[in-house]
């Protein structure tokens, strides 16, 4: 088995030539000139490994306008791609309830959101996510009120972003978290795992556990950029 090192690639596409054909042919000719400014910017950043996949993108705007989202929640920004594309898809009087403690990545996107017209949209709360969410839960309005939520943030607190997650978003409602195939790392033998990945490794190799054995959700793991789940809540 190779070595992470031997790959600078986080898909799952074992070839690069595959990969390349997926997106020149079903997800750059239909991604928005609007995502495509904020792609750029974001390749400049030197974590821009970090940014949403434009093919996982993909299919989070599909599966927004699948459930008719209008009220949505996103845990973890960067610098906005993922969030102007919920806006771009939601209706007008959507809004998204983005959370996330560094705003200086949100403010690198922000002329393009702002160029969008779209910021009305858009509560960015710059805190802990786990203590915005208990805040949101405090309100009991907020309940079962939000009909999608992306999650791309710390993943050793994935399974408490879980819990509440499934307080906030309604019965029907999608839950899409990334990463978690880590890389591939979480099929690899862990000697062949460079040191500084295996903490999240092991975090997401134990929240996939917890989803497959969550009967209060339905799962499908997509491997689409560094493999995302979508959940949708049963009970």
């Amino acid at each position: 088995m190779a070595s992470l090192s031997n790959s600078n690639s986080k898909g799952l596409l074992q070839s690069r030539e595959l990969h390349e054909y997926v997106l020149e042919t079903a997800v750059y000719p239909r991604e928005p000139e609007l995502l495509k400014e904020i792609r750029v910017i974001t390749a400049n950043h030197p974590e821009c490994i970090m940014a949403t996949a434009p093919e996982a993108g993909q299919l989070m705007a599909l599966l927004l306008k699948l459930v008719s989202a209008k009220k949505t929640i996103e845990i973890g920004v960067f610098t906005g791609y993922s969030l102007l594309l919920t806006a771009l898809t939601i209706p007008e009087d959507g809004k998204i309830t983005a959370i996330d403690l560094n705003r200086d990545t949100y403010e690198m996107g922000l002329p393009v959101i702002k160029k969008a017209g779209i910021e009305h949209k858009i509560n960015f709360i710059q805190s802990p996510a786990l203590l915005a969410l208990d805040l949101l839960l405090e309100d009991h309005a907020n309940r079962e009120s939000f009909d999608f939520a992306f999650v791309d943030a710390d993943k050793v607190s994935y399974q408490k972003y879980h819990e509440r997650l499934l307080q906030l978003v309604k019965v029907g409602g999608i839950i899409v978290y990334d990463n978690t195939r880590w890389f591939r790392t979480v099929a690899m033998p862990e000697e062949f795992v460079r040191e500084g990945m295996k903490p999240n490794r092991h975090h997401i190799i134990e929240f996939n556990k917890f989803l497959a054995a969550d009967t209060r959700i339905q799962i499908s793991q997509v491997p689409l950029g560094d493999g995302i789940t979508v959940c949708r809540r049963l009970m």
